[in-house]
């Protein structure tokens, strides 16, 4: 039985407690939409907040370190995100992987600390523009794909992979659903052969990169899309809903 599209909001680096009304008017929504799974990644500071705050849309988190303790200034380990109530987080975003010079050996061993720890994983993935104009996009996503992906028996429960070509990441650019489909298949094709048919074939694919109300029906239309991983337009709970409405429309169309 396929699963339900996956919307889920990243709020990155923002979010204060004065949002947490807009969380609630997420989690409202969401409750008169349960053709689709809800849920939302706030920054660390929010997360216990936000936990307490919903009923039907999922927590999580936006990383986490790959050891469970130690001296680690200002890291947050998978235990204590699972013990503020996420239940899952997105890992190897390319934020992350940019900015702070993240490997897929770690993405990996942060993949294999979150499972440890009880928390589902959001795996990102993509390739900037120049790696797409050099016509190797698939190639590079498939093998930062295998090099991240811990090995699991259960990853149609637990994994979901997002798909986000660096360049359509808060550029207003967005792939065309063709481009999406292409990749989405590849990735498809990928996790099969990692987990088996079975599992390989429930993992939902989502994608991520200017995701927007105006855009969503297309982009969540297109083969092998599973939902998305939405940035700038899950701050408010009009446009987010917006993208989560179009996910539900799909549902019964």
């Amino acid at each position: 039985m396929p699963q339900r599209p996956y919307i889920v909001g990243n709020w990155k680096m923002h979010g204060t407690r004065a949002m947490l009304s807009e969380a609630r008017a997420i989690d409202r929504a969401a409750q008169r939409h349960m053709k689709v799974e809800v849920a939302l990644a706030p920054p660390y500071t929010l997360v216990h907040a936000v936990h307490r705050e919903v009923e039907q849309i999922g927590v999580g988190a936006q990383d986490c370190h790959p050891a469970e303790g130690g001296a680690h200034t200002g890291d947050i380990s998978a235990a204590m995100l699972a013990d503020a109530g996420a239940k899952f987080v997105i890992l190897g975003h390319s934020e992350r992987r940019v900015d702070h010079g993240e490997s897929n050996e770690l993405v990996h061993a942060k993949a294999k600390a979150a499972l440890d720890a009880g928390l589902r994983v959001i795996m990102c993935c993509g390739e900037s523009d120049k790696v797409r104009t050099s016509g190797k996009a698939e190639k590079f996503v498939m093998d930062q794909l295998r090099a991240s992906l811990p090995a699991m028996d259960d990853a149609g429960e637990r994994l979901s992979i997002a798909y986000e070509p660096i360049w359509a990441i808060g550029t207003g650019k967005a792939a065309t659903s063709e481009d999406v489909a292409q990749m989405h298949g590849a990735i498809r094709k990928l996790l099969i052969d990692m987990f088996g048919e079975e599992q390989g074939s429930e993992v939902r694919i989502l994608y991520g990169g200017s995701v927007k109300p105006d855009n969503a029906r297309e982009l969540l239309g297109a083969a092998e899309v599973g939902g998305a991983l939405v940035g700038g337009a899950s701050l408010t709970a009009d446009s987010f809903m917006g993208i989560a409405l179009a996910a539900a429309d799909l549902q019964e169309g």
